[in-house]
């Protein structure tokens, strides 16, 4: 009969549709000196505990859910004999997240800047969306992403060439949460 087979139907397409589809898979590095909050960064990102964490010596891969995608994740250690090895990690990226300690002292903001300068030109990296996290902006020393950091840097002339950049500016640090971490907002003009 015809409600038998609407039946048949009605259980066949609650019950038998099978697993949801797969959310889309992305490969990231993420780049920046020791310390600069990559490992808490993940971790917060992850719904993990922030007790505990330890700097990166090496590389560590985390997968971090999202509704709708899958972000795989390759930490780079940021000490000075690891960096030297970064490149080796680069291949099969779909995007880098460069993190900055922007409270950190001149120096090592200059060296951040002369590892964020080689990974732009990379020939891996450079055609990739970078994301510039500036952390620790609740500290007192912290420097703004905009006025101090990258105008300084003179990153403006290569990110004028994509149309927007995401500026993050969390007002607290990672390790207390990301709820405010993303402010698009377009590019000054020339």
């Amino acid at each position: 009969s015809t409600s038998a087979c609407l039946e048949g139907q009605c259980f066949r397409a609650l019950c038998c549709k099978g697993p949801p589809p797969p959310r889309p898979e992305y490969d990231l590095v993420c780049i920046g000196l020791s310390g600069s909050g990559k490992t808490s960064l993940l971790s917060q990102l992850c719904s993990e505990s922030p007790e505990n964490i330890v700097s990166t010596t090496g590389f560590s891969i985390k997968a971090v859910p999202f509704q709708n995608a899958i972000l795989n994740v390759k930490e780079l250690g940021g000490a000075d004999n690891i960096r030297k090895y970064w490149s080796r990690y680069y291949q099969g990226s779909q995007g880098v997240i460069f993190v900055l300690d922007s409270a950190s002292s001149e120096d090592d903001l200059e060296t951040a800047r002369n590892e964020l300068h080689s990974a732009l030109q990379h020939p891996q990296l450079c055609t990739l969306p970078f994301l510039i996290l500036a952390n620790h902006q609740d500290k007192p020393a912290a420097r703004s992403v905009q006025e101090r950091c990258l105008k300084s840097w003179h990153l403006w002339t290569h990110l004028q060439n994509q149309q927007t950049y995401k500026k993050q500016n969390p007002k607290t640090s990672v390790e207390k949460g990301l709820s405010n971490c993303n402010e698009s907002f377009p590019l000054p003009p020339s």
